[in-house]
């Protein structure tokens, strides 16, 4: 796109503006060159930009990414990414909804203060009772942005839920935990399968 010269007045408001500004870093000498590029009509013609090829090892892109601009993986990722610790047969039937759960808690609409306390009474209390598999509902979470300066993650209890059940006390009450199928809530409720009591 070729610049358009400035008309005699554009270029006298121009001047005005130039003598009448303060200078960013008075402290450095002055160069005749910014006087020049001060005025756009003035300026000197640009040069053609020339690209150069980068050696292959620097053009080519790195082998792995950086790990800096990583985001945590999905919360269903996480959790099909633990080892397996109980039965495969007995896994694989929990995960289809073919087992039915024996004790189920609903967080939905708790707070955190609230929800905390009331899972790892109901945990403990299960495994007490020598339940096996319980169903703990998280609920998805609600899919709107307050619009505060801060992001909130959606589904806060849905997130949390897994943590508290990998931390003591009740890590050691839990021997696995998953993703529930559709009919018993799916993405917004847990299997919890429990440890039996000796």
């Amino acid at each position: 796109m070729k610049r358009r010269k400035l008309r005699p007045d554009e270029e006298e408001l121009w001047r005005k503006v130039v003598s009448g500004a303060d200078r960013l870093h008075p402290e450095k000498p002055l160069d005749p060159q910014d006087l020049v590029a001060t005025s756009p009509s003035l300026q000197a013609p640009r040069k053609k930009a020339t690209f150069h090829t980068l050696p292959k090892s620097v053009s080519q892109p790195a082998s792995r990414p950086s790990s800096t601009a990583d985001m945590l993986p999905a919360i269903a990722d996480q959790i099909r990414g633990q080892a397996l610790k109980m039965d495969s047969k007995a896994f694989g039937q929990m995960t289809r909804g073919k087992l039915r759960p024996e004790g189920k808690i609903d967080l939905h609409g708790m707070t955190l203060d609230r929800a905390h306390p009331a899972l790892t009474r109901f945990v403990l209390g299960a495994q007490a009772q020598g339940k096996r598999l319980i169903l703990v509902v998280t609920g998805k979470g609600k899919q709107r942005d307050d619009g505060g300066p801060i992001p909130v993650r959606f589904g806060v209890l849905r997130h949390q839920v897994p943590q508290w059940l990998s931390l003591p006390p009740l890590s050691s009450a839990v021997l696995q935990v998953t993703q529930a199928h559709l009919r018993h809530g799916g993405g917004g409720a847990y299997y919890v399968y429990l440890r039996r009591t000796r």
